[in-house]
């Protein structure tokens, strides 16, 4: 009861629009209340909350991402501009501020932890740097997030996040500080997480090899993400048909062998995203979706995929209520329910696998073996064979370049992602060149310069006065 009124009191401290805008320092006094592991494990759940708000990762954020890609085109209404490729409208630009703002609150309450939890009185060493690393740990993926989609971003840190007036920070520096965090989180976290929904020093790796993937330090992405592999601690999950599946996105399932690090969702906070990927009075979600997102049997990326691939069977539908040859995504679905309890796979064991596959053909300049055969585990796994078995629809290395199986991976990784809002993160991360051919290729539709970058909201260079410019096109 002592800890369920002290997450109701931090909650509540944490909720007022104007003290999120205007960062006022928090009405519980900080020097005493870090200092039990129960206040402590109470601010590290206001550090989760504001990720898992539909306005960030609960489904806005996603749609945004997804909404962006060459893989769909928006379903419907509002959420049409994002697809042309032209930067996002009023509709979307608000959008993008309220995901801004939930991630800055999580920041903030990460940075609280951070500062205040060596000051414990009570905690011994090893708990100490575990609370600071699962702190350090979300902090440096909020920040990995915030500045793939708005370029530079004030860097809020334990030292200034009282200040009002703090400038755009330099990617180099904020990355600097992404490695940092990421590099005290692998050494202090657990071997395992404390509960599902938790991360673990795997996690910390994991997220490491993703940071220098993006910022094509593929020696450092090929070593760490070997070390998660190497480890034994995660495999895939085997299917045989389509419905198995079930057993990796499915609504009933706990944890698997591939989670990684997942945010997870519940009947108190269930995760609203699959609504957005539904039509109305469908049987897959038990209230009328959105369908924000649609495919389409014309659309290149879906009219290519090979109709074999269990992904493509399991994760998508015919939609009868909009446009003819609609397709709908079904990956996530709780079937009848008014509250979808499927979790969000933010880090899973495939998604380790294919940046170990691209990133060791960009290190060696051709593919590798190693490389080769992680990506042949994912592949295997999406025809319904043993991933760990020599197969029938293994690809060989000696059949590709180096650009040619850069692209092969670039295409299976955005098979394996799909409606997981991964997609245009991954094509802005091949450069601006490749990823308008890829759109031009898929889509027929040129990239703006404004459509790389969200603008910086409207409310942050109100009250942040240390802020003077805004991304191009806004």
């Amino acid at each position: 009861m002592k800890n369920a009124l002290i997450i109701c009191l931090i909650i509540m401290s944490f909720a007022s629009c104007s003290d999120i805008l205007q960062e006022k320092p928090q009405a519980i006094a900080v020097e005493t209340f870090y200092n039990t592991a129960g206040e402590v494990e109470a601010g590290i759940a206001a550090i989760y909350s504001p990720l898992r708000n539909s306005n960030a990762f609960g489904a806005i954020y996603l749609s945004l991402l997804d909404c962006s890609s060459d893989q769909v085109k928006a379903g419907r209404g509002s959420w049409q501009n994002p697809s042309e490729f032209q930067g996002l409208n009023t509709t979307n630009v608000t959008r993008a501020q309220g995901v801004w703002t939930q991630f800055y609150l999580s920041i903030r309450n990460a940075n609280l932890i951070i500062q205040n939890v060596p000051n414990s009185t009570i905690l011994n060493d090893a708990d100490k740097n575990k609370y600071i690393g699962e702190a350090k740990f979300l902090r440096a993926l909020t920040y990995f997030h915030l500045i793939r989609n708005w370029g530079a971003v004030p860097l809020k840190t334990e030292e200034n996040f009282n200040e009002f007036n703090v400038p755009r920070t330099s990617e180099t520096d904020i990355y600097k500080l992404i490695v940092s965090d990421l590099e005290f989180a692998e050494s202090g976290l657990p071997d395992a997480p404390k509960v599902a929904g938790c991360p673990s020093k795997w996690s910390a790796k994991t997220v490491l090899a993703d940071v220098y993937f993006y910022q094509g330090q593929y020696d450092k992405a090929v070593s760490k993400s070997d070390e998660v592999i190497k480890s034994g601690k995660y495999s895939l999950v085997e299917v045989s048909k389509p419905e198995d599946f079930e057993k990796l996105f499915g609504a009933a399932v706990v944890s698997s062998t591939e989670e990684i690090f997942y945010l997870k969702y519940n009947n108190d906070q269930p995760w609203t995203h699959p609504q957005y990927l539904h039509g109305v009075k469908v049987p897959y979600i038990g209230v009328d979706g959105y369908y924000v997102t649609q495919s389409n049997i014309n659309y290149t990326v879906y009219k290519n995929w090979d109709d074999n691939d269990l992904r493509k069977i399991y994760g998508w539908y015919a939609y009868s209520g909009f446009d003819p040859g609609t397709m709908l995504n079904k990956k996530f679905n709780d079937l009848g329910s008014k509250t979808p309890k499927n979790d969000y796979p933010l880090y899973r064991y495939a998604d380790l696998l294919l940046i170990h596959a691209e990133a060791s053909c960009k290190a060696a300049g051709n593919p590798t073996s190693a490389g080769v055969e992680a990506l042949n585990k994912v592949h295997r796994r999406a025809y319904g064979y043993p991933s760990t078995q020599v197969s029938p629809v293994d690809f060989k290395a000696s059949d590709f370049n180096r650009d040619s199986f850069i692209d092969l991976c670039v295409k299976e990784r955005g098979y394996e992602t799909q409606g997981e809002g991964k997609r245009w993160l991954d094509l802005k991360r091949l450069g601006k060149e490749k990823a308008a051919a890829i759109i031009m290729a898929t889509r027929g539709v040129n990239i703006s310069e404004s459509h790389y970058l969200w603008p910086i909201p409207l409310n942050e260079i109100s009250y942040n006065k240390a802020i003077t410019d805004q991304n191009p096109g806004y």
